[in-house]
């Protein structure tokens, strides 16, 4: 899979608000970021010319000792089959399989976030799982000439996130990578990490934001907790971390880059962070203790039957057992948060269907980086099985740049696109802004009613606002039973406003098969366990198109169901309802 021409495109207009931005609009989200951020990031810029001074390394200090003071535990597991295609010259990172790259460490063809997954050295765990005395030898080998070529600073090597991530691998795995090799290796490890530790201290906040930040300060507090001299850097990370948590974890216990991949990631350093200091005999900080508390119950929100997350704002399904881990290390036993209203996130369950939906406005600029245009976007899943999703992104470690731009877009979410333009404008990567909103709904409200069992939504958004002069409203009802979904969509718009098409997206998983009834106004799924659903709609035409899903590490074709029609001035009106069939059971 190389790009968009590969495979089916996720929707018609998909990618079509991406295009639209450019130099200006760029800049516009530079504007909008916060100060702060703009002034670190400014900083950190300004400081790489100092860095890359030939007598910059002497000032940074070195490591006499051959063993640190103590190690992070790290129980979460590799994947063999990697470790093993490692051993075989094949370095799959980021979408991306190279055979026996060279230069290894800045081959030409490499992606920058294929380059940042190697110099990251999270692929120690793949190798520690390979579970073998070659395996170990390798990571010895390329830690070695990694050592040998990469004294001096220079990115994407020392790229402060990047660099984070390393130090905490290579002291995470150190039993594995270091315990028993000679001396002066053990000593050249540690005297890099030391003064790749002192460099992380210089170069922080850098202008990172969000989860990216929580992970470098992360790396910061492990490598000042295990070598010597490193208590003003533990001093460091947990000031940097006590000032960022109550900024990124909302009241209800959300990350406040509202994407569940970023939470889990979150979270999963934050318990690394406690356990680290457990390990090294300190007490975490209330603050910490806090977020862990609050943000477990917030991720159990997310899964769907499968164990899986719910596809929002860059977010994969991840691998249920890795979430499991999480929860389990984060002590969390309780059950789900159903209604999250300052993260903007509602679970409706009833039997056997849970519905999640994205009921809140984007995140804010400078958190935005991850953020996709699919406000009011619901998935819904039948016990273990998913029906109802949103397209995905090229996993968490990145992907074909193209279709990373274009699953952003609200076409490649199930919710309503107006004029083919998404309900906030996603930005390509700059320099400056990132991969943030030029544009975004500014108001978004829900309001959620229970009865009997029964849970309703009503949604709106103004995304559609500027330019088209309009407003959707969403209402979302689940039934009792759990096996009646019912909706409406309206479109309210201004008097004198030109007529605009519309798409009323429910984009399919892989393993659900749709079929149009000869009414037209139907259609029935089957879902792999022989389960059947109908879905009717009224005040549009019904159709079904192809779609693409990229929940997981690699793209599947899958089909999309598309309510279309015409919104003029004034209030359109789209009804559907999604029912069991008689007589079937999921």
């Amino acid at each position: 899979m190389t790009g968009p021409a590969a495979t089916a495109a996720p929707s018609r207009g998909a990618s079509k608000a991406v295009r639209r931005g450019g130099p200006l609009a760029r800049r516009r989200a530079w504007r909008h970021l916060p100060a702060e951020q703009r002034w670190a990031r400014l900083v950190y810029l300004a400081k790489r010319g100092w860095f890359a001074l030939p007598f910059y390394p002497a000032l940074l200090p070195g490591c006499g000792e051959a063993s640190p003071l103590a190690t992070p535990p790290d129980p979460w597991p590799g994947r063999a089959e990697q470790g093993l295609a490692l051993l075989g010259g094949l370095y799959r990172f980021a979408g991306q399989s190279l055979q026996a790259p060279a230069p290894l460490w800045q081959p030409a063809e490499a992606s920058q976030a294929w380059l940042a997954e190697l110099h990251a050295f999270a692929w120690l765990r793949d190798l520690r799982a390979a579970g073998s005395d070659a395996a170990r030898r390798r990571a010895r080998e390329l830690t070695q000439d990694w050592l040998d070529r990469h004294a001096r600073w220079s990115e994407p090597a020392w790229a402060p996130l990047t660099l984070a991530r390393r130090l905490t691998h290579w002291l995470g795995q150190w039993d594995f990578l270091a315990a028993s090799a000679e001396h002066d290796f053990r000593q050249a490890v540690l005297a890099s990490a030391t003064a790749q530790g002192a460099h992380l201290a210089h170069s922080l906040p850098a202008g990172l934001a969000g989860a990216d930040l929580i992970c470098a300060v992360k790396g910061l507090a492990i490598v000042g907790a295990c070598l010597p001299g490193g208590e003003r850097w533990l001093g460091h990370a947990l000031g940097l971390l006590t000032r960022e948590l109550p900024r990124q974890i909302l009241p209800d216990g959300g990350h406040i880059e509202r994407s569940p991949s970023r939470h889990l990631a979150a979270l999963r350093d934050l318990i690394d962070v406690k356990a680290m200091l457990h390990a090294a005999g300190r007490e975490p900080p209330v603050e910490l203790e806090a977020a862990i508390d609050a943000m477990a119950p917030m991720l159990r929100l997310f899964l769907h039957g499968d164990g899986g997350l719910a596809l929002f704002n860059g977010s994969t399904a991840e691998e249920a057992l890795k979430i499991d881990l999480v929860l389990q290390r984060a002590g969390s036993r309780g059950r789900p948060r159903l209604s999250a209203p300052e993260s903007g996130f509602q679970r409706l369950q009833a039997g056997r269907t849970l519905a999640i939906v994205d009921a809140g406005a984007p995140p804010p600029p400078g958190q935005d980086g991850q953020a996709h245009a699919g406000t009011l976007s619901f998935e819904l899943s039948v016990g273990r099985e998913r029906m109802i999703v949103n397209c995905g992104t090229p996993g968490a470690d990145g992907g074909p740049a193209a279709w990373i731009a274009a699953l952003r877009g609200t076409a490649a979410h199930s919710t309503l696109e107006l004029d083919g333009r998404s309900s906030s404008e996603p930005l390509p990567v700059g320099l400056w802004s990132g991969p943030g909103l030029a544009t975004r709904p500014q108001s978004v409200s829900c309001r959620r009613e229970e009865a009997e069992g029964a849970t309703l939504l009503e949604l709106t958004h103004d995304g559609y606002k500027a330019g088209l002069r309009a407003l959707h409203r969403r209402r979302l009802y689940l039934a009792a039973a759990g096996d009646d979904l019912r909706g409406e969509d309206r479109i309210e718009r201004s008097e004198g406003a030109r007529p605009a098409g519309f798409a009323i997206r429910f984009h399919l998983h892989p393993e659900v098969q749709a079929s149009l009834l000869q009414t037209g106004d139907a259609a029935l799924l089957r879902l792999p366990r022989g389960g059947g659903w109908r879905l009717r709609a009224s005040g549009g035409t019904l159709a079904i198109e192809d779609s693409i899903y990229w929940g997981e590490e690699r793209s599947r074709r899958c089909q999309q169901l598309v309510i279309t029609g015409t919104a003029g001035p004034g209030t359109t009106v789209v009804k559907w309802a999604l029912r069991r069939e008689a007589g079937k059971r999921d």
